[in-house]
């Protein structure tokens, strides 16, 4: 095939077939190995602490506050480039300044872990779809606009991660909490990332299922209602880009 566009025209047994599995492994391994490494630094101070050098060993403020940043940035990045990569496989581009928000979209639901915030991630999704699938113009998303709503979205979701994360404080346990955390956020995001793009693969090519009800098939528990609800195309409307909510 010439373009990467020409993967919208196959059938979805197509994809299917050269799909491949990594992405449902590698990412989260990464992203895994970095909460353990974070779990080392917040929490190892605390066990050297108790076993030798007394409380100089304890990680200071800065280095725990450090740790959390660095864990929250490399999620974020490993989480795009995963849901870039699953992005290609359906023949979309992630570097198109629309397909950048529907990333972004698409980590936000792999993320949120109450019903208030998996309801506003998964807004954003249908209503970027349905613009995106009525080829809605997108000429005023300027690099400018992209970069606000990244920079506004890396900061919430760095928070909702620490948050999430603050298990990783425990002795003893930090490496595990940290390890178990960032898998299963990976795995969380690919697995909604896959979701989301068949269903717009499939929207684009039958466009009468965009008026059906589509079930969502997320196993995410929603109980912890203190998860904050993080709206991308709200970010969007305040950067000066089209206000699609």
């Amino acid at each position: 095939m010439a373009r990467l566009l020409d993967l919208r025209q196959l059938d979805l047994e197509q994809i299917d077939a050269v799909h491949g599995r990594g992405t449902s492994w590698l990412y989260p391994l990464a992203a895994a190995m970095s909460g353990a490494t974070a779990g080392i630094v917040i929490s190892g101070g605390q066990l050297a602490t108790a076993t030798s050098a007394g409380a100089a060993a304890a990680p200071s403020g800065a280095a725990i506050a450090g740790a959390f940043v660095s864990d929250a940035a490399l999620v974020l990045g490993l989480a795009s480039r995963s849901v870039g990569h699953i992005s290609l496989l359906y023949g979309y581009d992630p570097e198109e300044p629309a397909e950048k928000l529907f990333i972004l979209s698409v980590v936000n639901a792999g993320t949120a872990a109450s019903a208030s915030a998996k309801t506003a991630a998964l807004s954003d999704i249908s209503r970027l779809t349905q613009s995106l699938v009525r080829g809605k113009t997108w000429e005023v998303l300027d690099r400018s606009v992209i970069s606000q709503v990244s920079k506004q979205f890396s900061k919430a979701f760095g928070k909702r991660l620490t948050k999430q994360g603050l298990g990783k404080v425990v002795p003893a346990v930090g490496v595990l909490v940290g390890f178990t955390l960032n898998w299963t956020t990976l795995e969380s995001i690919v697995d909604v990332a896959d979701v989301e793009y068949r269903r717009r693969f499939l929207i684009e090519k039958y466009p009468h299922l965009a008026n059906e009800e589509i079930p969502e098939t997320f196993s995410d528990d929603l109980s912890d209602d203190a998860d904050e609800a993080i709206s991308v195309l709200n970010e969007l409307a305040e950067a000066g880009g089209p206000d699609l909510r």
